[in-house]
């Protein structure tokens, strides 16, 4: 005669976690990338064995610059740190320029399908082009000069800056658009009171970390003659000069550890706005408690 299960043992029994099930497409993109990543190895031609000599390598060359260290070449270093920031801030703003009228171009709820389109399928040609293929082609115009790096990362900044600032229009409140159609407004009066008010904070935030971005491209432009800090330690490695090699790369961490630390705390602030006290909240509740 069998036993009749206790609702104590039935708890115990549903309370069980089933077996999960065999997670085959974990596995399957598991394979895929190890399989790619074996594939890339073994097709490139390049010596992977080195990779055991690095840490060797690397701690003699840390000796080395320690060694050789000085404050001796620190103003002219500095003087070419600033000649990639101002390359950085001056692509950054032909790139602002260029690709704002772009913006409203791009996105779905402000004009129609077939003017989207083409206008991101040209941001596209923009960020497929990589800043040191436009640089090359640039240089039998302008020559190894940062005019060369300037407008190479100014026109590559147009396709990012334009594509994700046209997502950003296209994620904001229709509310305030539908208003200014319902006041007759026209195409422009829309992007004016209804586009702009609302995706401004957002895109002056995502100009300032392309700005970011611009610093670090103009330092490795820079390794290849298009001046500042980067053409101050190729020059430096290729004499050997560890002490300038050794200060170039330590003012090169700074100052960009200093902008990138400024320039989040610019856009935190930009994003969520100026902060209201709680004075300045009370006097805005018409309760008639507030204080003139």
């Amino acid at each position: 005669m069998s036993r009749t299960e206790t609702p104590a043992e039935r708890h115990v029994r549903e309370s069980v976690r089933p077996e999960k099930p065999f997670a085959r497409f974990r596995w399957t993109v598991t394979v895929v990338v190890l399989g790619v990543f074996l594939w890339s190895t073994l097709t490139v031609d390049a010596a992977w064995g080195r990779l055991l000599q690095a840490p060797e390598r690397a701690w003699t060359f840390l000796v080395l610059v320690i060694e050789n260290a000085s404050l001796a070449p620190l103003l002219i270093a500095l003087e070419d740190m600033w000649i990639s920031v101002a390359i950085a801030w001056i692509a950054t703003i032909i790139g602002v320029v260029l690709s704002f009228p772009l913006i409203f171009l791009a996105a779905y709820n402000l004009v129609p399908r077939w003017i989207v389109q083409p206008v991101r399928q040209v941001l596209n040609v923009f960020r497929a082009i990589p800043e040191i293929a436009l640089a090359i082609a640039f240089v039998p115009f302008f020559g190894l000069d940062p005019v060369t790096a300037a407008l190479a990362m100014g026109i590559s900044s147009i396709g990012t800056l334009g594509k994700l600032s046209a997502e950003i229009v296209e994620d904001i409140d229709r509310g305030p658009l539908e208003a200014v159609e319902a006041s007759g407004g026209g195409w422009l009066s829309k992007v004016r009171w209804g586009v702009l008010p609302q995706a401004m904070p957002e895109i002056a935030a995502f100009w300032l970390y392309r700005f970011e971005i611009n610093v670090r491209v103009s330092a490795v432009l820079g390794v290849i003659g298009m001046g500042g800090i980067g053409t101050f330690v190729q020059e430096a490695m290729r004499f050997n000069d560890y002490e300038r090699i050794g200060l170039g790369l330590v003012v090169v961490v700074v100052v960009t550890i200093l902008i990138d630390t400024v320039s989040s705390a610019l856009r935190r602030r930009l994003i969520a706005g100026v902060p209201v006290s709680v004075d300045a909240k009370r006097q805005q509740i018409p309760d008639g408690t507030s204080s003139p």
